[in-house]
Parts: structure tokens; sequence; C-alpha cells
């Protein structure tokens, strides 16, 4: 992550330091900040004056002294607090008191790591999503400390680094890794409960669902470590609410050092010879998977706007643009219509009688009143 969001910015014309305390992570980063250059030359997507200009101006340091002269610090560390808090109180005895520190946290409250800063003011989040270079949207989320004249300048520049910016409130997992927490947790206790096996719920998203990549293709090409990590933390963060309880088949994956194609296997075997499993393609069965996975995301789409975690525009373009998603899921809600997705979360909270499928507020109160979330629009169909 942070090689690719340093090949961001300086192609945007910036004089770039990437900061490792390991020599071989550096080596590493400038091998593969070199491949990825050169294989663009090669495809004949940028010219080899363009490739060597960035090349130019990124350079590796080892300590975070090298970085004094900073005007802006994007730290992309292991997702843990206390390490971020340490950094940035390291770093602020460093760099300039006009200096803003931002951190690609997914999930962590910046209020926390801010607080760690006496300067808090220049504190915020800058989150990125995989591969920086090519995935457009990123999140940026001020803290309760952040200034309004340090959030601007920043939305400025990283819009002008030809990104697609959100705001989002400092809450767990923000936009993107809020909403879809259900897009794995769902797919994950169906699999449990044994509705349908793991290539035939990645072939009803993909196939009758219209999503890219199925759950577990997902989970496996994140990392199901990253992926879980994510899940305990946000679940841990809302005060252990049931909607992002992590699943225990996602941690027996993580104990087995099963972490997907980093590690050869997960879900899904990557070896050599290894033959995948073939899914069952029945239709009745697809629709049931896709829309019991739909409807939740939905709910948890409607719930960020009640919460205004950020602008229903700004939660469906967080969810198109972060992760690829068909649809925003506040305009596919309105294409199945607000009673038939309050009517199926709630024959699933009955069913189970878990607060997992309680319906937002927000659902049941558009339903009643016979609103949408676009009256200026209609979806179109797939």
């Amino acid at each position: 992550m942070g090689i690719g969001i340093a090949q961001v910015a300086a192609t945007a014309g910036h004089e770039v330091k990437v900061c490792d305390n390991s020599l071989e992570a550096l080596e590493k980063a400038a091998t593969k900040l070199r491949n990825v250059l050169n294989r663009l030359v090669e495809k004949g997507k940028m010219d080899r004056e363009k490739a060597d200009g960035i090349l130019g101006r990124v350079r590796f340091c080892s300590t975070p002294e090298d970085l004094g002269e900073s005007d802006m610090v994007i730290e992309a560390i292991v997702e843990d607090l206390d390490a971020k808090r340490n950094l940035f109180s390291h770093l602020e005895v460093i760099v300039d008191e006009e200096t803003v520190l931002a951190t690609n946290t997914s999930s962590l409250s910046i209020a926390k790591i801010a607080s760690a800063c006496t300067f808090s003011h220049r504190v915020l989040g800058v989150h990125f999503f995989n591969p920086a270079p090519l995935m457009p949207l990123v999140e940026i989320i001020p803290a309760v400390q952040t200034s309004g004249e340090v959030l601007v300048e920043v939305r400025n520049l990283i819009d002008a680094w030809g990104k697609t910016t959100v705001t989002a409130k400092d809450t767990p997992g923000f936009i993107v890794n809020r909403v879809a927490r259900p897009f794995y947790g769902e797919a994950l206790r169906m699999l449990e409960e044994g509705i349908a096996d793991v290539a035939t719920i990645d072939w009803a998203v993909k196939d009758v669902g219209g999503f890219r990549m199925g759950p577990f293709e997902l989970m496996d090409y994140i990392g199901n470590d990253v992926n879980y990590t994510v899940t305990e933390t946000v679940f841990r963060e809302f005060f252990y609410d049931p909607r992002y309880r992590p699943s225990f088949t996602q941690k027996r994956m993580v104990d087995a050092n099963w972490l997907g194609r980093k590690t050869g296997k997960g879900f899904y075997d990557y070896g050599e010879n290894a033959v995948q499993p073939e899914p069952n393609r029945d239709r009745e069965l697809g629709e049931k998977i896709i829309r019991r996975i739909l409807v939740m995301l939905i709910n948890e789409a409607a719930d960020a706007l009640f919460l205004n975690i950020s602008t229903r525009d700004g939660i469906d373009l967080a969810m198109t643009k972060g992760v690829n998603y068909p649809h925003g899921m506040l305009a596919w809600a309105d294409k199945l219509g607000l009673e038939t997705v309050l009517k199926e979360l709630d024959e699933l909270q009955a069913w189970y009688g878990e607060d997992r499928y309680r319906a937002s507020v927000l659902i049941r109160k558009m339903a009643a009143e016979g609103q949408k979330f676009y009256p200026e629009k209609v979806l179109e169909s797939q």
C-alpha cells in the first residue's frame, strides 16, 4: 500500500520519500515500483521519460528522521492502534508544526491516533484502496480535532491527484469497510449454516448479483488475516454490535495460516495443480443467496446515511468506486423497493431472533412513507 501511494503522489509531480525500518522491505518496494512502471511502458500506457521521471522523484529512507522537511506524511504501517500512536507521537517532534499527518487506517479511530499529537489539528485519515494507483476512491476522514482548513487542503490535494474523494465521519470502518461487512459476514454465515458451499455462494454473487468478485474470492485476495482483523476491529469498536460479529470459520482460516493467495491456500487452493470446486448453478438458490447478502448491505448503507456517516451520494460513490459494486446500495434499494427490503429483513430477524438482522430506522420510516433514496431517477435494470 505504501509504495502504491508513493507512486500516485510521484506521478502527480511530488518529490516523495518512502520510509521503512526494514531494508529488505525497502528493496522490495523499490523493485516493485520499477517493475510496475516498466510494465506500463511495455504496454504503451506510459512513455519511458515519464516512468523515469516518477522513479527519479521517489527516494527511500530507513528512519522517520529523514522525513523532517515533508509537507505531508501518509502513514501506512501495520493496522495497530498503539503502533500508529507511537509513530505519530514520534513524527510530531521531527516535522514542522504545519506538516499534515495522515493515516491510511481502514478502521481505527482517527481521533485516538490524533490524540497522540500536541498539534492534533493537522491529523486526519486519508484511506486509499488497494492497489492505490488503480483504485479511484480515497476516503477523507477528519477527526474531531482536525481543522476545517486542513480538511479542505487535503481533499483538494487528493482530488488533484486524479482520485475520487468522499468525506466520512470518524466511525469504525468509515464508509466502505462498514457498509461492506455483510458482503463477507453473511456469506460466511450461509456457509456455516450449510445453505451453500464457497463456490456456489461466489457464483451467485457474481452471476446472479453482477458483482465482479465473490466474497470468498475477495477475502482470499485481500487476505483472511486482514479481512478478519478489520471485522474484529469494527465489531469491538461498535461495542460488540451483533451485526458485525466475526466468523469462527474465518478465524480458523487465520489460525491455520490459510490466508488466501499470499499463502497459496485460503477458501480456495492456489497450488499449481489445484482443481477448483464447481458451483451448484441452481438459479433459485442463487437468488436466495444474493438477496440475503443484498438486503444486509442495503441495511448497512441506510444506517450509515441515517447516522450521517456521509451523504447519500458519498455512500453510493464509495461503494461503486472503492469496491467496484455494480450499483450503489441506496440506488439498489430503490430498485428492489424499500417495502421489499424491510419485509425480508424483518423475516430474517423473526426467523433467527437476532439483532443482527434488525432493520435501520431510516428504512422503516421511508418504507412507511413510500419514499425513495433517489426520487429524481430510476435505476436501470441489470
